[in-house]
């Protein structure tokens, strides 16, 4: 059984900048790891994923560029990175991985073997 443990959310103002990390507690040999976000009545989606041993990364169209999702594979966490923060940005992050297999696609689907807790990150205009 694997838990996952978020950190790094809070209260900013738009344009800041915040990095959320989340650690494992067993250790991953394969799969995909990465974030979703869920706004107060809206549905939960995909932000960002990256495979465990490959290291490649995807990122929803609507963070591209100001989002970005990175890996210490020997510290079990992986990290989101966020700048240039806007209110829409707004939402409950929340991390996830799907193990052992690196199927990207199910990963972003939501299809998720383990889920953080999540960790507020509200952006205030």
């Amino acid at each position: 059984q694997v838990q996952l443990v978020e950190s790094g959310g809070g209260p900013v103002q738009a344009g800041a900048s915040l990095t959320l990390s989340c650690t494992a507690s067993g250790h991953i040999s394969d799969g995909v790891v990465g974030w979703f976000r869920q706004a107060l009545g809206k549905e939960r989606e995909f932000v960002a994923a990256n495979t465990w041993n490959s290291g490649n990364t995807v990122h929803a169209d609507s963070v591209k560029g100001r989002f970005n999702i990175s890996k210490d594979n020997a510290k079990n966490t992986w990290y989101l990175q966020m700048i240039t923060l806007k209110p829409e940005d707004t939402a409950n992050y929340f991390c996830a991985a799907r193990v052992p297999k690196a199927w990207v696609v199910a990963f972003m689907s939501g299809s998720v073997d383990y889920w953080g807790q999540g960790t507020q990150v509200t952006v205030s205009s």
